[in-house]
């Protein structure tokens, strides 16, 4: 297909929690992010200059490898699910050839 996945996890994240500037280890994959529990508001990610806010059944996709950070300023706990998927520019022998993260 296309877009293969190659990495999921869920995340949960407790109020008051901010997750520090910092870059993902490369630049081969994007991240997706799925919002399952999201309490509004509160709930933001920053990429470079952009700042978004996860929404319940909704998919925010990001390339990692840029700097960005996260807050989780609700009165109750987030949940999403991450997917990474490959980065849509390398070709099928890039993708065969490199390791998954």
């Amino acid at each position: 297909s296309a877009i293969s996945t190659y990495g999921e996890a869920f995340s949960v994240m407790q109020p008051g929690t901010h997750v520090w500037p910092h870059t993902g280890p490369t630049n081969c994959r994007l991240r997706m992010h799925l919002g399952l529990v999201i309490p509004a508001p509160g709930c933001r990610i920053r990429c470079t200059d952009q700042t978004r806010e996860w929404e319940e059944g909704k998919v925010l996709i990001f390339d990692d490898s840029f700097e960005h950070e996260v807050w989780q300023e609700a009165d109750s706990y987030r949940l999403i699910f991450i997917v990474d998927v490959w980065h849509p520019e390398l070709s099928q022998y890039q993708r065969q050839t490199l390791s998954p993260i």
